[in-house]
């Protein structure tokens, strides 16, 4: 019995010092001190990465900078002491994309024979979008262990804006109304819901020129909770969940649209206004990793937890 009593003590005496050994075998702290600076990112590209390496996914690549994409929000922090932190949040979210394709040119009358190619002109779609936001707050940590929990409280600011231009390389005319070109809702030139209307008409005697989305203003402040474990000195793996009060509001965007009618018949540009929106929600926050706004989109959509990978340095 004396003999049982003392391998638990020894055991529990092991497990406690170990608990308490905060510093790697080269002496390094494993927790993060006072002054020490911190980046978290999401994880879940890692992982998502390691377990199709394991499921025979032939088609796997590695992650790379691409994790950082119009859900991405990046937190910094700055540790007042080994229990306190500032945080800072940022997303900056700007994209560009053009896409080209060649057909047939309407103006041309000659006969082509083989192996001759017909003439061919140039269809340019392109759409832009910008996301920016900041936020900032303060955390507070527990625990004396790898295993830290943390709470705390951030407050935003966010605006995001969208356009598409779309220029046809056959000119619509008023005996020419249905100039050769290709939709680029069904061969994804562009994200035909990105301004709202997924009633776009490409090609016929009513053809969308250019989209411009209202610009998007967003305030909010969140609540949160969540815990890490530091696998290695100064590199921790954890989850964060919040809970925040947010206001959104989208102005009025404009649509130019290259129209056929009248009489005589002609070809008119058309600009009308499409309307704004406003949304105000209590609500979990974080939705695919994003926490500015209801996905960085107004779309009301429920919160999800998301895993971070943290650097301390």
């Amino acid at each position: 019995m004396k003999k049982s009593v003392l391998v638990i003590a020894l055991a529990f005496g092991v497990t406690g010092a170990f608990a308490q050994d905060l510093t790697s075998k080269k002496g390094e702290p494993i927790l993060p001190e006072a002054g020490d600076w911190a980046i978290s990112m999401d994880a879940n590209p890692i992982f998502n990465y390691l377990g199709n390496a394991f499921n025979g996914n032939t088609s796997n690549s590695a992650p790379g900078t691409t994790w950082l994409n119009t859900d991405q929000t990046i937190i910094g922090k700055k540790f007042i002491d080994e229990k306190n932190a500032y945080r800072a949040l940022l997303r900056l979210g700007f994209s560009n994309v053009t896409i080209k394709n060649m057909v047939a040119d309407d103006a041309n009358t000659a006969v082509i024979t083989f192996p001759a190619q017909n003439p061919q002109v140039e269809d340019k779609f392109s759409s832009r979008s910008t996301n920016i936001a900041i936020g900032v707050g303060k955390e507070m940590r527990r625990g004396k262990t790898r295993l830290q929990g943390y709470y705390g409280a951030d407050a935003m600011i966010w605006i995001s804006m969208s356009s598409t231009k779309a220029q046809y390389g056959n000119i619509m005319s008023a005996t020419n109304a249905t100039g050769t070109t290709t939709n680029p809702e069904t061969t994804d030139f562009y994200d035909a819901d990105l301004d709202g209307d997924t009633g776009e008409s490409f090609g016929t005697s009513n053809r969308k020129t250019i989209t411009k989305s209202g610009m998007t203003f967003g305030i909010g402040v969140r609540g949160f909770i969540g815990a890490e474990y530091f696998i290695i000195p100064k590199i921790s793996i954890g989850a964060e969940y919040g809970w925040g009060i947010g206001f959104q509001a989208s102005g009025k965007g404009k649509t130019s649209t290259e129209e056929q009618g009248g009489t005589p018949n002609q070809v008119a540009v058309i600009e009308r206004e499409t309307s704004g929106s406003s949304m105000f929600g209590f609500d979990t926050d974080m939705n695919n990793g994003t926490m500015f706004g209801w996905n960085g989109s107004g779309s009301g959509k429920t919160g999800a937890g998301s895993l971070r990978v943290t650097f301390h340095f």
